[in-house]
């Protein structure tokens, strides 16, 4: 899929008929690629050098960062969404990173961050008034008059190559400074057109986009599925105002709505039965979807949730129970609860031991991997990081798994040393420093081992992150109070009654610590009731 492209086919295609929409806009089909071209025009004039590669954008998800995020692929450069809830050092790793020199925003959003950027701001309010009449006659000829097939000429998109480098997307930094994950024309487009094929889209679609387009689930699905398909995009800044994201979807007559667990709590409490009556597909995926939950969602709005599952390496949808209201067939054959479903089209599974990397048959637990067309090019400027996730064809996902004799996929653990907490990553590396620095100063190996974070499953956010230790110098609530002075985000504080005093830590016999030996003993004393 050449997703410029298709951009400026669907545009055409689309005409008059509403395309995107948020609480305070709306665009057909023409006026967004109106808009889309202007800005483009303008931005090519007076913003963008020659050798510029990649421009920054700190906007929510809303019509205008639409509109942003279609121009520049258009100008032949790559846009790179920052996650506006980071830090400003972090954010400014991100920005050196990938050479970025301008940064799109607007005055509004720069209002509420308290961030200090290291490069030139362009705020969008003040643009408007370097858009010139030429710019919006010629936009209006290109929009309206021109083949699409010069104008791709003319923008040097008509043969995009699918090995392009189309955005660069940050992972959160869960053990470390966040990676850059470069994703292609390729990669997404043909995780789009997986996502076609399963849920089969229409023009009578619309698609919920409250999920951040620094999300590569934002930016692959709530973003260019709608820019190049038929479907209409209905936005929110916040996920979390769930009162408004039931308007949004009651007012536009949402049918697909994407969401985590924690969000899809907010909406069964605080959301009327009627503004999800079109809805027939409902997804979830960054947490485990607990029955309970999925049985009040489907009491209160008469639709089931189901599950699926993806990574920013994976562009990212790479697996996922097929609706039954889009299934082909017997529709209770695409859904298995309790696992992620199976592979998308195009894309291969497998399970492998942990430590030999052989391939292990059905229904054995072990480490999971996927091949296919959406996964990464790469890690930005870190070939070593990028070698080390991959084996082969193969992406490594971290995640420990089995595959059922049917295909479906149970994910069982995780390896790495994060958790997914209300849909958020949370480093456990980073809690532990921070405790080791409040108990003992500067960290060093005499103390590397007397406090360790892990995690176990939990009801309601997902994953509960739990702490043990050999000796304490103060108290949980002295400990907590400490993280919170020191800028810790909440999510990765640990309830007092969290902690756990041990004999000794667990460690293999390489020195390292044993990660599921620390997560059987939290499981012994903290395993959640369900």
């Amino acid at each position: 899929m050449n997703l410029p492209l298709a951009f400026l086919e669907m545009c055409r295609r689309v005409g008059g008929r509403s395309k995107l929409a948020d609480l305070s806009s709306e665009l057909s089909g023409s006026d967004l690629l109106l808009r889309t071209l202007i800005l483009r025009r303008a931005l090519m004039r007076e913003i963008l050098a020659d050798d510029e590669r990649c421009v920054g954008l700190l906007l929510p998800p809303s019509v205008p960062s639409a509109v942003v995020n279609a121009a520049l692929p258009l100008c032949r450069r790559v846009p790179v969404n920052l996650n506006y809830t980071l830090s400003s050092d972090v954010l400014n790793h991100c920005i050196a990173e990938a050479g970025i020199r301008h940064v799109l925003t607007s005055r509004r959003v720069m209002e509420k961050l308290d961030l200090k950027i290291d490069a030139e701001l362009v705020y969008l309010e003040d643009f408007r008034d370097r858009i010139t009449l030429l710019d919006k006659l010629v936009g209006a000829l290109q929009a309206k008059v021109m083949p699409l097939g010069l104008l791709a000429r003319q923008f040097g998109i008509y043969e995009l190559s699918d090995d392009e480098l189309f955005t660069i997307i940050f992972t959160s930094g869960s053990t470390g400074e966040p990676k850059g994950v470069m994703l292609t024309a390729g990669n997404i487009g043909s995780n789009i057109e997986a996502v076609d094929e399963i849920v089969h889209l229409g023009e009578h679609d619309v698609l919920l986009g409250i999920l951040p387009f620094f999300h590569v689930f934002g930016y692959t699905i709530t973003l260019w599925t709608v820019l190049t398909l038929p479907p209409k995009g209905i936005y929110h800044f916040s996920p979390l105002e769930a009162r408004e994201v039931g308007k949004l979807c009651g007012r536009h007559k949402a049918t697909i709505v994407l969401s985590t667990p924690t969000f899809l709590r907010g909406f069964l409490k605080r959301c009327d039965v009627s503004e999800f009556a079109e809805v027939d597909v409902l997804v979830t995926g960054a947490e485990r979807l607990p029955v309970e939950l999925a049985d009040a969602v489907e009491e209160k709005f008469g639709i089931r949730p189901i599950e699926g599952y993806g990574t920013t390496e994976l562009s990212p949808l790479s697996a996922v129970n097929i609706p039954p209201s889009r299934a082909r067939g017997n529709p209770g054959e695409g859904v298995r609860e309790g696992t992620i479903g199976r592979s998308i089209p195009g894309v291969d599974a497998k399970v492998v031991h942990r430590e030999t990397g052989e391939d292990l048959p059905p229904d054995a637990e072990g480490m999971l991997l996927f091949r296919g067309p959406n996964v990464m090019k790469g890690y930005l400027n870190d070939p070593e990081k990028t070698a080390s996730v991959m084996r082969g064809d193969w992406y490594v996902t971290g995640d420990i798994a089995k595959i059922d004799e049917d295909g479906f996929i149970w994910i069982t653990g995780r390896e790495s040393r994060f958790s997914k907490i209300g849909g958020e990553m949370v480093p456990h590396l980073k809690i532990e420093d921070a405790i080791t620095e409040l108990l003992f100063g500067d960290h060093d190996d005499e103390h590397e081992k007397e406090v360790v974070v892990t995690a176990v499953p939990d009801a309601r956010k997902g994953e509960r992150i739990v702490v043990l230790y050999t000796e304490l110098a103060k108290s949980p609530e002295e400990i907590c109070g400490g993280l919170k002075e020191a800028g810790l985000p909440a999510l990765w504080i640990p309830a007092f009654d969290s902690f756990m005093k041990v004999p000794e830590i667990p460690v293999l016999g390489t020195g390292k610590l044993d990660l599921k030996g620390l997560k059987q003993l939290a499981l012994q004393q903290f395993a959640s009731s369900d």
